[in-house]
């Protein structure tokens, strides 16, 4: 489990393809990976990846096809800037909400505005995830945990800060940029719930 609060920005030093997936080598920068060992879980651009080899401020983890197929590392290369975070602990503060790492699906920019020192960006996702995503509910966008502002049909709205495009790889967002979408844990669980009760015998 993660909460969506970027620890550092790091970068893609590799993407080696293979048949059945990929292995990724990430620069960590100034992530502390001094208490991290292999099998470790770290949040990249919001997927939860297990660490397979691990040294100075460099890590790498393999990936599957459903998750290539599925979140924007098929399209990523080299070079590339990346979210990363490190597990949550029970010592750990939840600054944002609860996030899983397993990435629902990707997002597309429709819009682009400044207001201010902030951004207000708009994104659309698949008609599957919208009844998922409500007005100042959380969301997770590549690994960023952020308060929706409002949504319409398969669309939403949020407002990224100073601080959140400072601190995390958002600051790149243009329109038409493809990003990893989470939607919140509770709003899963709740239409779970619902649907079991719905159908359960009396």
């Amino acid at each position: 489990m993660f909460t969506g609060i970027i620890e550092a920005v790091g970068t893609l030093d590799a993407i080696a393809r293979r048949d059945t997936g990929a292995r990724i080598r990430v620069n960590a920068a100034t992530l502390d990976l001094a208490g991290v060992k292999v099998g470790d879980s770290i949040s990249v651009n919001g997927v939860c990846l297990t660490v397979a080899t691990l040294g100075n401020r460099v890590f790498e983890a393999d990936l599957t096809a459903e998750t290539l197929a599925r979140t924007t590392f098929g399209r990523r290369q080299a070079g590339d800037r990346v979210n990363l975070e490190r597990a949550l602990t029970l010592a750990k503060p939840l600054g944002g909400h609860l996030v899983s790492g397993h990435v629902d699906d990707v997002a597309r920019v429709q819009a682009c505005a400044t207001d201010g020192q902030a951004r207000v960006v708009t994104f659309q996702v698949p008609d599957t995830l919208s009844r998922y995503i409500a007005a100042k509910g959380s969301i997770c966008v590549d690994g960023v945990s952020l308060t929706v502002n409002g949504v319409e049909g398969e669309r939403f709205t949020v407002t990224l800060i100073p601080h959140t495009l400072g601190a995390t790889t958002l600051d790149l967002l243009q329109v038409d940029a493809i990003v990893n979408i989470e939607v919140d844990l509770v709003a899963r669980y709740l239409e779970r719930l619902l649907t079991s009760s719905g159908t359960r015998d009396p």
